[in-house]
């Protein structure tokens, strides 16, 4: 079970590096305004919703930018949290995992149910967005399946007074 671990986290450190690089510059860019963002970034994004037809980022429907904002104000956060646990192998990574994994599943769910219900969605888009769904299982398992060395729960004797 410990190299099972030790290879979620090496794979589960390498996406949240990525997710914290990419939220604040790309994500961003769908509620903030782009004079906030270095040029690289703005012509990034422009790129992608090109070459994708991401049509949720360019047209940005309500129910999107709220989701982008729960990213941004509560997934990216513990993204972050979830790269200093892993690297300094803190106990609680478990735990930023499960809640990172739950929120990310239920945004790649909504966002998911969307693009193929509408058919607007190319292959080629969805291919981008199911990975997301795919982490955020291996997250949420990250959470579940860890399994502590120490006891949550203490249990101990009073010792008798003779």
């Amino acid at each position: 079970m410990g190299d099972l671990t030790k290879l979620t986290d090496w794979v589960l450190f390498i996406f949240f590096l990525l997710i914290a690089a990419v939220a604040p510059l790309f994500d961003a860019q769908c509620v903030l305004p782009r004079h906030l963002f270095p040029t690289f970034a703005v012509d990034l994004k422009a790129w992608y919703t090109r070459e994708y037809g991401d049509y949720l980022v360019s047209e940005k429907p309500n129910f999107f930018v709220g989701l982008i904002w729960l990213e941004l104000l509560f997934a990216w956060p513990l993204s972050v949290l979830s790269l200093y646990g892993i690297a300094a192998g803190r106990s609680w990574v478990s735990t930023t995992c499960l809640l990172y994994g739950a929120s990310t599943l239920t945004s790649m769910v909504a966002i998911l149910a969307e693009q193929t219900q509408s058919k607007r969605a190319s292959d080629k888009l969805l291919m981008m967005y199911y990975p997301f769904l795919g982490f955020a299982v291996l997250a949420m398992l990250r959470g579940l399946l860890h399994v502590s060395k120490r006891p949550v729960v203490a249990l101990s004797r009073k010792k008798k007074k003779a």
